[in-house]
């Protein structure tokens, strides 16, 4: 869900493309011919699924891709698109299933282009990724063993970027006033009028407080990696390794959507998975554990990373919440997609704080005592 590397959610830079200009785009810049295209969801860039015909002697068939045109606030940030980029190449060869880019004509990873006609001089940057096969965790009935799995998914990625990961313009992920980076909860203030009057603003103010009050000081004492930033439950593609209906096994087939990515700690990548594993579960407050097990199974926290992970969870949802008020505002035919998390996100934020954080905490350590290192108890 990124939206630009200042304060602002988002502005009014929303790509809005037609299908019949985005063929047209598929063709020109990368020179495929567009079988069948269809609109995705996206938060505030455009994407389409694109099914090309194969070139060449004998080539039959088509290829998927998934055309991704950048909202124009980041568009004006090529360094940070060609990271973001970069990190994907790099996973990939690393074995974790991430889209690759197919090359331009020119043979260069993106480009920046027109919108339709009538646009003015709007420019958006263009990559064409590699369509990655799954079903979104949102479609699907977690168990243990998936919330596990993403746990350890999240650690997994981090590790390897903070560990192997080189680019010269790495410096372009220190985002110091993004939004959606989790140090920046207080940013919150600018945007919480969205809510209005009622109960949800005093929890979200109680939220922000606590957070200044006792997260903000102890960010220095948090490991630094750099965090995908948006491990959310529709940016993560499984499939089932198992043939039995009533106790499948799931595996991650693809991870979406690393506009998000930025300098931050590995404490940070484990609280936003347990957020949005939390949305669709029917028992929110115990998916913590199974989440952080996992995670843990790689990267254990410290003492001060645990302690936090109440409020860092709390505080993912008081961003999505408030961010996603804002941005209903600035674009209401967009406000079915923006508000999925609001649907069930305020009732979950609101049962964490009618339980407390001792309570919430002590559960969620008691379920990863159970578990071993080798998976789910």
């Amino acid at each position: 869900m990124s939206s630009g590397n200042d304060c602002r959610p988002q502005t009014l830079t929303k790509p809005a493309l037609s299908e019949k200009a985005a063929a047209e785009l598929v063709d020109r810049v990368f020179g495929l011919k567009v079988s069948w295209l269809r609109p995705l969801p996206s938060y505030d860039d455009q994407n389409f699924h694109v099914r090309v015909l194969r070139q060449g002697a004998g080539a039959e068939g088509a290829d998927e891709y998934v055309l991704k045109i950048t909202n124009s606030e980041d568009s004006q940030e090529p360094e940070l698109i060609q990271v973001q980029t970069q990190a994907m190449m790099f996973l990939s060869a690393e074995g974790f299933p991430s889209a690759t880019p197919h090359l331009t004509k020119d043979g260069n990873m993106m480009s920046l282009e027109s919108g339709d006609a009538g646009a003015g001089n709007t420019k958006y940057m263009v990559r064409l990724l590699t369509y990655l096969p799954g079903t979104p965790v949102a479609k699907v009935a977690t168990n243990a063993q998936l919330l596990y799995e993403v746990g350890k998914l999240a650690a997994s990625l981090d590790k390897a970027l903070a560990e192997k990961f080189h680019h010269p313009s790495l410096k372009s992920l220190h985002r110091g006033q993004f939004i959606w980076n989790l140090a920046n909860v207080p940013l919150l203030e600018q945007y919480i009028y969205a809510l209005g009057q009622n109960k949800y603003r005093a929890v979200v103010e109680q939220v922000i407080e606590q957070f200044k009050g006792k997260v903000i000081p102890k960010l220095s004492s948090f490991r630094a990696c750099i965090n995908h930033g948006d491990l959310n439950d529709h940016n993560i593609l499984v499939d089932s390794s198992s043939a039995s209906l009533e106790n499948p096994e799931y595996r991650v087939s693809g991870i979406l959507d690393f506009s998000d990515m930025s300098y931050g700690y590995y404490v940070f990548e484990v609280a936003i998975a347990i957020m949005y594993m939390m949305i669709e579960s029917p028992d929110p407050l115990g998916v913590g554990g199974h989440v952080l097990a996992g995670f843990e199974s790689v990267v254990p926290l410290t003492a001060e990373e645990r302690g936090a992970l109440f409020l860092l969870v709390s505080g993912r949802f008081a961003q999505s919440l408030v961010v996603a008020a804002h941005t209903a505002r600035l674009y209401p035919e967009n406000e079915e997609y923006l508000m999925i998390t609001a649907k069930s996100g305020w009732k979950h934020l609101l049962a964490m704080f009618e339980a407390g954080q001792d309570a919430v905490e002590g559960r969620w350590f008691e379920t990863a005592r159970g578990y071993g290192q080798g998976g789910p108890a």
